[in-house]
């Protein structure tokens, strides 16, 4: 279309998709990692709470929060046969890897050039090609001295948005349809506390992709290691042939990494070791890591090899010692969906209705769906529009949340219609 939006619904939806997130990207949910409770951060609390509003207020039925923060709500169905319940997620936590106090949305006309944001951050076309095809687009930027949080609150305002259109239009032909919205997907816990009985639909999509028209049914799989390196500390002026320094052992463990295996030097299918966190002093340090990769066996693998690694560099150390902890957090979707390929096919026809071309393909990393597939919901995964993740470079396309958000009503269809 002329305007560049994909389709009339999406061009109807767009007002309504960019306003709810502008609005949702302003409440800071940043997640924290390390703690146990869930959410981890009391602050994620205020968008949920926002959204059981918002819900009630647009008609939708069964809208509860739960202590951890998760929202469920129904949208009913307007047919009167058997359709499969299907439902939407988004979670409402950001990353803790960039600042998130005081974010200020920036919509603007893009004009295909370098956007100049504060702290002397830029937008260059030249280092995300994906800026290239959005001239002319509403687009939403940082203002360079925050994340956007488009991960995932373009997800969220699409639901939204999806969710007004369908209570608005009782004439479209749709089963009864389910949102959920997580907290703590950041962190590796959103479907900790996810009850997917009380959900109660046959699958599940999250919108949490990125790329207009993607659909993603495989993610890597994950664990969490934690490597704890503990010394003997003593006064410096008394430590000779006495202190052993706990910040050093972490020193020489991870000088001792296989150097390529990292997520600066991987792509495509290759997973990694990526230490992403260090604290400590002389008498402990602590080393945290995600270890990645789409085939189970090479993730487990280099966990073994962490823990040879960290055993190698305190043996024969006196008063050293080292413990790791490990935690299986998500496996790869891609066997369990490959049993309900209908859940799939279903999403690559609801994009093609909203005037894209589907691209199948898989996350390097993974979503709630990652874990709730391996509950028992099936849920791949669906775009929302928003590039550059966890970053003050974070932007997201008003155009492409509006495809998402019409891929969501298609989808309602789409099921109703082969039920």
């Amino acid at each position: 279309m002329e305007d560049g939006f994909s389709s009339e619904l999406a061009r109807a939806l767009a007002t309504e998709v960019r306003d709810r997130f502008v609005r949702y990207a302003r409440i800071d949910t940043q997640a924290q990692g390390g703690v146990e409770r869930v959410p981890s951060t009391e602050k994620q609390l205020e968008l949920s709470r926002l959204l059981v509003e918002e819900l009630t207020d647009i008609g939708a039925n069964d809208v509860e929060i739960d202590a951890h923060g998760i929202v469920f709500a129904t949208i009913p169905a307007t047919v009167d046969h058997d359709v499969p319940v299907i439902g939407f997620l988004a979670h409402v936590d950001t990353s803790p890897d960039a600042p998130s106090d005081g974010i200020d949305p920036q919509v603007r006309r893009y004009d295909g050039g370098r956007i100049e944001l504060n702290g002397g951050i830029t937008l260059d076309p030249a280092e995300s090609p994906e800026l290239r095809r959005h001239a002319g687009h509403e687009i939403v930027t940082t203002d360079g001295t925050t994340l956007l949080g488009a991960d995932d609150k373009a997800g969220v305002a699409a639901i939204m948005a999806a969710a007004v259109h369908l209570l608005g239009n009782p004439a479209l032909p749709h089963g009864k349809v389910r949102i959920g919205f997580t907290t703590d997907e950041e962190v590796g816990r959103g479907a900790l506390h996810f009850d997917v009985d009380r959900f109660g639909a046959k699958c599940a999509y999250t919108i949490d992709g990125s790329t207009a028209g993607d659909i993603e049914d495989e993610t890597f799989s994950a664990y969490g290691v934690t490597v704890t390196f503990t010394g003997f500390n003593i006064h410096p002026g008394f430590a000779k042939d006495r202190m052993v320094n706990s910040i050093k052992l972490a020193n020489e463990f991870l000088g001792s990494l296989p150097s390529n295996d990292a997520p600066e030097h991987t792509e495509g299918r290759a997973g990694y070791l990526h230490p992403h966190r260090i604290e400590g002093t002389e008498g402990m340090t602590r080393v945290e890591f995600i270890v990645r990769d789409f085939e189970i066996e090479k993730v487990e693998a280099r966990v073994a090899l962490l823990r040879e690694l960290a055993e190698r560099v305190v043996a024969g150390v006196e008063r050293a010692s080292v413990e790791v902890e490990e935690r299986l957090q998500y496996r790869n979707m891609r066997d369990h969906l490959a049993e309900v390929p209908e859940v799939v096919d279903a999403a690559v026809e609801a994009i093609r209705r909203a005037g894209l071309e589907p691209r199948r393909g898989y996350i390097r990393g993974g979503t709630d769906g990652s874990a709730l597939t391996a509950k028992g919901l099936p849920t791949p995964n669906i775009f929302n529009g928003a590039h550059d993740f966890h970053s003050v470079k974070e932007w997201v396309c008003v155009h492409d949340m509006a495809a998402a958000a019409a891929t969501i009503v298609h989808l309602a269809e789409v099921w109703a219609e082969r039920a």
